[in-house]
This record gives structure tokens, sequence and C-alpha cells, in this order.
């Protein structure tokens, strides 16, 4: 199980089915909805993970074509220059530390785990520059294992949906965990970093064009006229 110990206390009846009934009508909301990260393996969504702090996905998405193809497996990121590697993933910014991230979690894949990311997550989040948050987004979707990822995006609208009231992510996922089976994890993920993307901004969520508008506990939040939230709607989340 990928996640946090359980806690003990059992959420009420009428919070999980409304978390629940908010989790069907996301994947009706958002049925393309998944990794929007592009990668062909392991490695590279992890090195794209690494990349995409501070940065878009799709900036990230327009200099890992060029970085895969210079750099295809984790022993050429090892030995990568440090100062070409840089040059390569500028654009995503933070690029000295990133690439410094990058050439370490490479040289302790090949020294410890033959070049191979480890599906564990006890593992990834010994690797430099892997939190928990890039482990859970790896074994989501490079490993298909149940993994919550809490995010800010997460995080926000968990705490909006009454699912928690801690802003720790790890304490977020353990009572998150306990609303949902765990084979929705990942997907509730998706659906919720979409739907936070998009709709549930953090400044003023856009309430009265949201499909969730009729359960939502923190409805009001943002402007409820429907013309004037549409106006809010980010089509393709995060640009």
């Amino acid at each position: 199980m990928q996640v946090s110990k359980q806690a003990k206390s059992v959420p009420d009846t009428e919070l999980i089915r409304n978390a629940r009934w908010i989790f069907r009508e996301l994947a009706k909301t958002y049925p393309q909805a998944g990794p929007e990260l592009d990668f062909a393996n392991p490695l590279e969504l992890l090195v794209a993970t690494i990349l995409s702090a501070q940065c878009t996905d799709r900036r990230v998405n327009s200099v890992t074509p060029a970085l895969f193809t210079r750099y295809p497996t984790a022993a050429d990121f090892a030995s990568a220059d440090q100062s070409e590697l840089e040059e390569l993933i500028r654009p995503t910014g933070f690029f000295r530390s990133k690439a410094t991230s990058i050439r370490g979690m490479a040289a302790a894949l090949c020294a410890d785990h033959g070049g191979e990311v480890p599906p564990v997550l006890e593992d990834l989040v010994k690797l430099p520059g892997v939190g928990r948050k890039t482990a859970f987004v790896v074994l989501g979707n490079a490993f298909d294992q149940p993994a919550l990822t809490i995010d800010t995006h997460f995080g926000r609208l968990a705490r909006r949906f009454h699912w928690t009231h801690h802003t720790d992510p790890v304490k977020v996922e353990k009572d998150v965990a306990l609303l949902f089976p765990p084979k929705d994890w990942t997907m509730l993920s998706h659906y919720v970093l979409w739907h936070g993307r998009r709709v549930c901004h953090a400044r003023k969520p856009a309430c009265g064009a949201c499909t969730l508008a009729k359960k939502c506990p923190s409805f009001g939040e943002g402007p409820t006229d429907p013309e004037q939230a549409e106006k809010l709607v980010k089509l393709e989340g995060r640009a």
C-alpha cells in the first residue's frame, strides 16, 4: 500500500459518501485526465517530475524530447556534463540545482539499483531530488501502483471538500486514504489536480461554473454567478 499508515479514526459515512460522489463527478468532468508530463518509461517520468518543480508541465514537455534523446539511460545522466545538462534544462528554471539533483539521482540508480528506477516508495525517496510527491507520481503512473499525490492543488481542494483540515501533506494523505479504496487513489490524484488547475483556483475558484457546486461544502468562496465564474475557467489547466 503506497500511503502512510492509516489513522485509527474512521470518517463518518456522510463524509465518505460525499467524497465518493465528488470522485464520480470529477471522473465525468475530466474523462481524459491523466499525467500531463510526457514520458515513455519510469526514468523519463522521474526526470520530468524533478524538472516540473516550480515549472509548468508544458515547459517541461518542450525540453524533454531533446533531453531524453541526449541521455536515454540513468548511466548517461549520471555521467552528463553539468554545464551541458544545465543548458538543456535551462527553460525549466532552477536549472543548476535540478541538474545536480538529476545527476545525483541517476548516479544513485546506477550504484544501488542497476540503473533502473525502483518501484518501491522507500527506495525512491532516498534518491537525491526525489521527495514523497515525486515518488508517488512515479509509482502511480509508471508502475500502476495505488498512489496519492499530494501537491498544493490537492491539499487545497481536500481542505475545501472537508476531507482534511491538515496542511501537512503526509497528514492529508492519511485522511484522504480513509475515504477512498486504494484502486481509486491514482486517478483521484489526477482528477483533483486537473480540477484545481482549471476551476478550483487558490485565490478565486470558479464556483458558479463548477460541476461539484451542489455538494461542495466550500461553494461560495469564489463567484457564484455562472457568467462571472466561466471567465475564470482555464480550459487547458496550467499553461
